[in-house]
């Protein structure tokens, strides 16, 4: 079971950086032919021929993972073109899939090409009625780039995302230097670059995390005083950490008002 949990469920694939019930969303998704130029269709669709061909563990479980993916304050580029009501970085939740309409991005086009050119092994799916990729055969560094949290039996993992343009150049300079070192690559990938901004501090840790794969890094928000009318001043917040719900942090903050009147 702990193993079932490690491989099929939990944790993501570093090819090419994808869970199970992702992977197998984008397969369907490409089955219809749901490109970036195509017409959107609806997420019941979507997540009834994920379950139906792939992943049969109930729609009510995949269109949730559908709509983390299209969310752009948890993924630093996006893999599912949306419309519709996905929720908000306030911590609204989705609407109901049969009031949202998806479509591939851009950038998924990339981890897809050359499927059907025999790039990847493939595998009976649950039924044996169907073949499915044991990976996708991306030109993305998905794993890196929008990073992921995954919580399994014994083992989990969480990994930041990361600026696309300098993984690709870190990738660039580790194929033409395979004895590049974790130094070299550090002046490349300066550290994670999150979604919704916010400042790093302590460049050591990130080190320490580069070097040894176990580490954290202080992520905090972006604010400034602006002086308004009246000698009165105003708090303006543009960026706030990574995996922050905006209305837990105006709760903590109200909180925090109210003890210091008291």
């Amino acid at each position: 079971y702990a193993m079932s949990v490690i491989v099929s469920r939990a944790l993501p694939d570093v090819r090419d950086g994808l869970k199970p019930s992702q992977r197998r969303i984008l397969v369907a998704m490409n089955d219809l032919n749901l490109t970036p130029g195509a017409q959107r269709v609806k997420c019941a669709k979507i997540s009834g021929d994920t379950s139906g061909n792939y992943h049969p563990h109930g729609e009510a479980v995949i269109y949730p993972t559908l709509v983390r993916m299209a969310q752009d304050w948890n993924m630093r580029h996006v893999l599912i073109d949306k419309q519709g009501n996905f929720g908000s970085i306030d911590g609204d939740g989705a609407a109901a899939y049969r009031y949202t309409e998806a479509r591939m991005a851009k950038i998924t086009i990339d981890l897809l090409k050359d499927i059907e050119k025999e790039t990847v092994d493939f595998q009976p799916n649950f039924d044996g009625t169907k073949k499915e990729p044991k990976v996708l055969p991306t030109r993305v560094p998905n794993l890196l780039l929008n990073g992921t949290l995954g919580i399994a039996v014994g083992m989990a993992t969480n990994i930041p995302p990361h600026n696309l343009v300098e993984l690709i150049d870190a990738t660039n300079h580790l194929i033409e230097n395979e004895d590049a070192t974790n130094e070299d690559l550090a002046q490349i990938v300066k550290g994670p670059d999150f979604p919704t901004g916010g400042i790093i501090y302590n460049k050591e840790d990130i080190k320490h995390a580069y070097a040894t794969g176990r580490g954290g890094v202080v992520n905090r928000g972006v604010a400034e005083i602006v002086e308004l009318k009246n000698e009165q001043f105003q708090i303006i917040i543009t960026e706030i950490p990574f995996r922050v719900v905006k209305e837990d942090l105006v709760k903590a903050i109200a909180d925090r008002l109210v003890r210091a009147a008291k």
